[in-house]
């Protein structure tokens, strides 16, 4: 059986106190033009901007923290975007580095062209590092506020205090498996998950803790290969450097695609729920009654 739609009917009235009462048995008044309150209205709908549905907290999660999740989530995403691609300018000069080291076996090269070398390979390693430091502030700070919310949103706290978490990304051989368990715990908290069962990380979030580690584990090995002073050490040091910058690049690029998942299971309502909330198309809908041309004077 089809469900019929439910008629509602708005019916305005004026608020208590508004108008004298009438005396019983008093003739009405008469009609003096279209309704008018005496003090201004203190009934109706709030004067607010519509919204989306996901600022609204429909699961208990406080809507300023999912909201503040999601600005720096944007923030944090674009920060990490310019760090993968300051980190491919390095790499790009380092490999530029490298092609000069093999030419210059069959000759000596000009020193405008070293000069030019040296000089992309130190702006490119300052930029990468000052772009790469601010991608992980932003992240930091919206894993903070990820976590308030997932907590909330789950009905139970992070195993972990926010200290022990910025000791455990900062400190060396720590920040091999301490960023992992927080992220596979925070998205076990945005997937509404109960406390009692194990976390079980998805495949983005292993790829990515995969991905992490080994990048900090090579970064090791490049400079401890650093140190070695034959020519051949640092010519293969060069290609180690530039494998360096490209897995930061692709640590940098896959840690916004997750910071933006995460975020995405956060919300209230569905992503894709959002959009099918746009008029696409109407068909077989009749044509609107056009309102007849008045003429420029005529009365109304």
């Amino acid at each position: 059986m089809a469900l019929q739609p439910m008629r509602v009917d708005w019916v305005a009235t004026p608020p208590p106190g508004a108008y004298p009462r009438r005396q019983l048995g008093a003739p009405p008044r008469p009609y003096t033009g279209p309704p008018a309150y005496p003090v201004p209205p203190r009934w109706g709908f709030p004067l607010l901007a519509w919204r989306w549905p996901t600022s609204v907290a429909t699961d208990g999660a406080p809507v300023d923290s999912i909201d503040q999740a999601q600005r720096l989530a944007r923030t944090a995403s674009h920060a990490l975007g310019l760090a993968g691609l300051t980190a491919l300018w390095a790499a790009g000069s380092e490999i530029w580095r490298y092609v000069l080291l093999a030419l210059s076996r069959y000759g000596a090269l000009s020193a405008t062209t070293v000069d030019i070398s040296d000089a992309l390979v130190n702006a490119a390693s300052v930029v990468t590092l000052v772009a790469g430091v601010t991608g992980l502030l932003l992240t930091l700070l919206w894993l903070r506020r990820a976590r308030e919310a997932a907590a909330s949103a789950a009905g139970y706290g992070p195993s972990r205090s926010d200290t022990e978490v910025l000791v455990g990304v900062l400190v060396p051989g720590m920040n091999l498996v301490v960023p992992g368990s927080v992220v596979a715990e925070l998205e076990h908290a945005a997937l509404r998950l109960p406390a009692d069962v194990r976390p079980v990380p998805s495949r983005l979030v292993r790829w990515w803790w995969g991905l992490w580690a080994f990048t900090w584990l090579f970064a090791l090995f490049t400079v401890v290969w650093s140190t070695r002073s034959s020519v051949q050490a640092m010519a293969d040091g060069v290609l180690l450097h530039a494998v360096s910058d490209l897995l930061a690049a692709a640590v940098a690029f896959l840690t916004a695609v997750l910071v933006r998942r995460i975020t995405t299971l956060l919300l209230p309502v569905p992503a894709d729920a959002l959009r099918r909330m746009r008029v696409v198309d109407v068909k077989d809908a009749p044509e609107p009654a056009l309102r007849p041309i008045r003429a420029n004077g005529s009365p109304r």
